[in-house]
């Protein structure tokens, strides 16, 4: 794929519970860069991340791959930096200009 997010369905979800801009969204992740290494996960953190979805508050990786997961799904999100952290990164945790996986579980919305 070129750029942006691709969702690569693991586990299916519910198949109705779609999260929509200003739900609340509660989700386990990890995250690992292009060469395999983790940089962040809520698993090993032993709670779940929550965050309001369409609004810019997370990467619009999230704001965008998680609106095509319904509830109990878990998903391979793959993004190109324009839709991860950028030209910039998040230092010293991502390099500059990285491709970022996150296998995500959406676990609720509301």
């Amino acid at each position: 794929f070129t750029m942006g997010v691709e969702v690569e369905s693991i586990t299916p979800g519910d198949g109705v519970t779609f999260p929509k801009p200003g739900q609340t969204v509660t989700a386990h992740y990890v995250g690992t860069l292009a060469d395999g290494s983790k940089f962040d996960s809520s698993r090993d953190k032993g709670r779940p991340f929550q965050f309001v979805i369409g609004v810019g508050q997370v990467i619009q990786a999230w704001d965008e791959g998680m609106q095509k997961m319904s509830v109990g799904e878990t998903a391979k999100l793959t993004c190109t930096p324009d839709y991860g952290y950028g030209l910039r990164g998040f230092p010293p945790v991502i390099p500059p200009n990285s491709d970022l996986t996150f296998e995500v579980e959406l676990l609720g919305v509301r």
